[in-house]
């Protein structure tokens, strides 16, 4: 029986979420004869189902993971603070940039609801009651922004090399470098000011 039945629930939660994505990419390459494993890449080029990915691995690690260095990795204050900033930006950015672009239904809305709005929910209350605080410094701010930094540029690598971008936002293509650029550096603000919430919360927890 695990000690904390709720952490084993929200990490079930959280791969259950992630296998309906998966499910549903998988489903609609599968009936346009396309490839699972092109699939597989596309689903995993999203910042959102990467960054749960993460979410998920450390909601394992803390419900009913041995005893190992990745576990001592995934749950440091550091890490998984990192984790937490970028969760709540892919919620934040989605509600702001994103959702009055489409509306889907069905298990499309579940995984849409679950992966954008429930896990990020689910992860801060994780932040904030589990993760010890008062470790924190300002030098791990920089450190956190290297994750979404890589995958921008990696999104627009990949995006010039298929056509095809994960997010409108940074569509070279219709919008440009020059838009795409300001675009960015507009994420990457709301990122700083996330953190730097963070940052000051674990301070005043840690001195309590």
């Amino acid at each position: 029986m695990p000690k904390r039945p709720w952490l084993t629930a929200m990490a079930l939660l959280g791969w259950f979420a992630l296998a309906i994505q998966v499910y549903l990419v998988l489903l609609d390459r599968w009936q346009e004869q396309a490839s699972l494993i092109g699939g597989l890449i596309n689903v995993f080029g999203y910042f959102t189902v990467l960054t749960n990915t993460l979410v998920t691995t450390v909601l394992s690690y803390a419900a009913f993971g041995r005893e190992s260095a990745a576990k001592r990795f995934f749950l440091s204050p550091v890490v998984s603070s990192a984790i937490a900033a970028s969760i709540i930006l892919v919620a934040l950015a989605y509600s702001v940039l994103l959702r009055h672009l489409w509306h889907p239904e069905g298990w499309q809305w579940l995984a849409d609801e679950l992966l954008h709005d429930v896990m990020p929910a689910l992860f801060t209350l994780y932040w904030w009651r589990e993760v010890p605080k008062g470790s924190l410094r300002w030098r791990h701010l920089a450190l956190w922004a290297l994750y979404p930094a890589v995958y921008f540029v990696y999104a627009l690598w990949r995006g010039s090399e298929i056509g095809v971008y994960a997010y409108p936002f940074i569509d070279v293509a219709s919008l440009g470098y020059g838009q795409v650029m300001l675009n960015a550096l507009g994420v990457l603000a709301g990122f700083w000011t996330i953190a730097l919430v963070l940052l000051g919360l674990d301070r005043w927890r840690g001195h309590r």
